[in-house]
């Protein structure tokens, strides 16, 4: 088991200025993230299609209620070699296809996908699942996509550009969160992992903190709850145990519409256990001490 970081790093808005090329990057994200969401809507309908089609397309990953589908490797390889044609020196960190952060220099581009982020709920035709696309850079997301298949919408962002959201008319949308003053008030989303050890841990977590805030939500894919805290739509998120490419694109786009991040560092894998929490900067301060002292904010790493 890897040991989990003693200290957390925040990502807060408009506390950098844009990279040069931060324009360049946000659109090539977009770009990654809308073909790959096109090409998940429309095979989801293909091999779903019928029983037998849908059984020979699902296997599974670190337990049996870990699901991984054909799609999910399609679309990973549809980035990858967009990728090779559009940025052919740049590294890339995939779920399904492996990557190092590590072998990147402190200048290099290294791109962090997740093909679909909600498996589950993309077997189970429930509408929230994404692709998630960020470019990393010195161990830092410095732009980012999440594409919102069912909805087909994309949220973008760069450091110091702010944060947007593209709807299926083509309109661009900024985003700010919530100006919530109170953790009393504060509606918050969180997720859970397979393993029963930690999803039990997690259940615990969720009773400690559910007396204190308005009321939790499960929608089931960690990036697009965190554009959820970018749109307003709730005001915090909160998850043990997310990978880099669950999380890169999407703090992104929730610290560029104003939230606050205590997040691990970006090579920190999911079996640490470590917390990535994003919340509207009016009840951050509130709800991180209030983490802190129910015990919510220790990681549950893998048993």
């Amino acid at each position: 088991m890897e040991d989990v970081p003693e200290s957390i790093w925040s990502l807060t808005a408009a506390t950098e200025p844009a990279p040069a090329d931060a324009t360049v990057l946000r659109r090539i994200a977009a770009h990654l993230a809308g073909i790959a969401a096109a090409h998940a809507r429309v095979r989801r309908r293909e091999v779903f299609a019928s029983a037998a089609s849908a059984e020979a397309a699902v296997r599974t990953k670190s337990t049996p209620t870990d699901p991984v589908t054909v799609v999910d490797t399609e679309t990973e390889q549809l980035i990858r070699d967009e990728l090779a044609r559009l940025r052919p020196g740049d590294h890339i960190l995939g779920e399904e296809g492996g990557g190092d952060l590590a072998a990147a220099g402190d200048d290099d581009v290294v791109w962090v996908v997740d093909p679909i982020d909600g498996t589950v709920n993309f077997l189970y035709g429930i509408p929230a699942y994404a692709v998630s696309v960020a470019a990393v850079r010195g161990g830092r997301p410095v732009a980012g996509a999440v594409a919102d298949i069912a909805a087909s919408t994309v949220y973008t962002a760069a450091t110091g550009l702010g944060a947007l959201r593209i709807g299926p008319d083509g309109r661009d949308t900024p985003l700010r969160c919530n100006p919530v003053r109170s953790a009393r008030l504060a509606l918050v989303a969180t997720g859970f992992a397979y393993g029963v050890e930690r999803r039990t841990r997690q259940a615990a977590c969720v009773a400690e903190l559910l007396p204190h805030v308005r009321d939790i939500r499960r929608i089931g894919a960690a990036a697009l709850d965190l554009c959820m805290v970018a749109e307003g739509r709730v005001d915090a998120h909160y998850e043990h145990g997310l990978n880099p490419w669950d999380w890169a694109a999407g703090a992104l786009i929730a610290a560029e519409a104003g939230a606050v991040l205590r997040l691990p560092p970006l090579p920190t894998t999911g079996a640490a256990g470590a917390l990535v929490v994003a919340a509207a900067p009016g009840i951050a301060d509130e709800l991180f001490a209030l983490l802190d002292r129910l015990g919510v904010a220790a990681p549950i790493p893998e048993a």
